[in-house]
C-alpha cells in the first residue's frame, strides 16, 4: 500500500510542476515518442489548410505559407509539414523535444495542443529473488539507470496462481504451495513492453522446499542398493553351484 501511495504522490508532483511551468495544459493531448525514432502530431482536419503554424512553447518548430514550407532551429532537417492535414511529424527524436506543441491555422477555430513525452528504450525488467519467513520474494524492477518517466512504468506478472493478477513490483509465493515451475514479469509504458522470466526452483536453498526431490534420490539410491545386492546374491549362489558340480565329478 505505501509503495502506491509514493508512487501516486510522485506523479501528483511531477504533473503540478509542469501545470506551474505552463508546460501542459488540461487541454493537451498526450504523445509518446521514443528516443532516435519518430512522432507525428495528427491533426486530422477536414479541409486543406492554406497557412499553418506550429510552434513548442513559444519557439517557432515549422511553418507553411504561400505555398512553402520552413522549419526551424533544432528541427530543420528533422520535420515534415502535411501541408494538406497539418500533421507534423518530427524525427530523430531526443530528450530535449519533450514538451508543449501547438498548432494555429486561420482555417481551425483555436489552438491544438499537445505534450510530447520522449521516453528511452525500455530494457527489460530484471527478475531477483529471496526466502524470507517461509515464503519466495520474487522482486521485479527496471534497473535504477533507467531514469525516463519512470512513473509511466507499470508492472504485471504472469502465472497461472491467484497473486500473479495483481500489478505490483513485488510478488510472494508459499512454499507449501505447488509452485509454478517459472513465472514472467512484464515492464510496459505506454509504447513498449518487455517481459522477463525466473524459475522459482532457482529461489530455494537445498533444505527447503526441494527436500522431496532428495527423498526420490534417497528412495531410487535404497532401489539400485536392492537390486546390486540381489544380484551379487544370484552371482554367489551360481558360485557355490559350480563348486558342488566339480565336487561331484571328482
Amino acid at each position: 500500500m505505501q509503495y502506491y501511495i509514493q508512487k501516486l504522490l510522485g506523479l501528483f508532483f511531477f504533473l503540478t510542476a509542469l501545470l506551474k511551468q505552463g508546460f501542459i495544459s488540461c487541454g493537451s493531448q498526450r504523445v509518446y515518442g521514443i528516443v532516435h525514432e519518430k512522432v507525428t502530431f495528427n491533426i486530422a482536419s477536414n479541409e486543406p489548410l492554406k497557412e499553418i503554424l506550429w510552434k513548442k512553447q513559444k519557439d517557432k518548430v515549422a511553418e507553411w505559407e504561400n505555398s512553402e514550407g520552413r522549419a526551424f532551429s533544432p528541427f530543420k532537417n528533422r520535420t515534415y509539414l502535411d501541408p494538406v492535414s497539418g500533421d507534423l511529424t518530427i524525427f530523430n527524436l531526443t530528450s530535449s523535444d519533450e514538451g508543449k506543441y501547438e498548432m494555429e491555422s486561420p482555417n481551425i477555430t483555436g489552438t491544438k495542443t499537445f505534450f510530447l513525452y520522449v521516453l528511452e528504450h525500455l530494457p527489460s525488467p530484471r527478475l531477483t529473488c529471496a526466502l524470507t519467513n517461509g515464503s519466495i520474494e520474487v522482486l521485479c524492477r527496471i534497473l535504477e539507470h533507467y531514469k525516463s518517466h519512470r512513473e509511466l512504468t507499470e508492472y504485471s506478472w504472469d502465472c497461472p496462481m491467484e497473486q500473479c493478477k495483481h500489478n505490483s513490483t513485488k510478488m510472494y509465493f508459499k512454499l507449501d504451495d505447488e509452485l509454478p515451475q517459472t513465472i514472467q514479469c512484464t515492464a510496459s509504458n505506454p509504447l513498449v513492453n518487455k517481459t522477463s522470466s525466473i524459475v522459482l526452483e532457482t529461489c530455494v536453498p537445498n533444505s527447503g522446499h526441494s527436500r522431496n526431490r532428495y527423498v526420490f534420490i534417497a528412495v531410487l539410491s535404497g532401489v539400485i542398493t536392492i537390486i546390486a545386492c540381489i544380484v551379487l546374491y544370484m552371482c554367489g549362489i551360481l558360485k557355490c553351484d559350480r563348486k558342488t558340480d566339480r565336487n561331484n565329478s571328482s
